[in-house]
């Protein structure tokens, strides 16, 4: 029971860790009107920044609420909007994978203040689950560091499998043209920034200390 109660508590807080970073840059406008000033996006495309923030406003709304699919005055396609449709899928995946793990991580912490969790290698949940996810996405950031280009292209295949309409033809699909690639390279490094930032700490809260049992 106790070597169980481990296992699940080190599993789950890893994928509340993984969901609960991945949310932040789906959630927060804050950061894509970041982009916007930052890159002058204005500047760059001849669409005001209440164009902009209109068209996004109204992506992401689909995306997150199910409202009627959208890009302000931007033109779109209907292979466009297929694609965003499996965004929506994949988004919606991972709130609730957020909100399903953050459910059983409270029932597992409430049950752990009876039965206490057994500590592999004098180490508690949080630790593996720290450790076991820094190792995986230590790599993955390695790898996507390397090439972004690449990374970006094998993850559309993983995730969209037999796929092309992710290819954009920006007179046609204007929303990519507000969409630049710096942008979807700024939101991979957050989350894998939050992701490795939340590892570090779960490992120095999982260490065995001197007289306590920490979970």
């Amino acid at each position: 029971m106790k070597k169980m109660l481990s296992v699940l508590l080190s599993v789950t807080l890893a994928l509340w860790t993984i969901s609960a970073a991945i949310a932040v840059p789906i959630l927060s406008r804050t950061f894509y009107v970041t982009h916007v000033r930052v890159l002058d996006l204005p500047g760059q495309t001849g669409w005001t920044e209440e164009e902009i923030l209109d068209a996004y406003d109204e992506m992401m709304s689909f995306e997150l609420k199910g409202t009627a699919f959208g890009t302000g005055v931007l033109k779109w396609s209907e292979s466009g909007k297929a694609h965003f449709t499996d965004v929506r899928t994949l988004f919606q995946l991972d709130l609730k994978v957020a909100a399903a793990s953050t459910i059983a991580l409270a029932i597992l912490l409430l049950f752990s203040m009876v039965v206490k969790p057994y500590r592999f290698g004098k180490r508690g949940p949080r630790f593996w689950a720290g450790a076991g996810t820094l190792a995986l996405f230590a790599v993955i950031g390695g790898l996507g560091s390397l090439d972004f280009d690449r990374a970006f292209t094998v993850f559309h295949h993983i995730f969209f499998p037999g796929k092309t309409n992710w290819l954009f033809d920006p007179n046609v699909d204007q929303i990519i043209q507000i969409l630049p690639e710096v942008y979807f390279r700024n939101c991979a490094i957050l989350v894998i920034g939050l992701i490795l930032l939340m590892c570090v700490a779960w490992m120095v809260l999982g260490r065995k200390r001197k007289n306590r049992e920490e979970i």
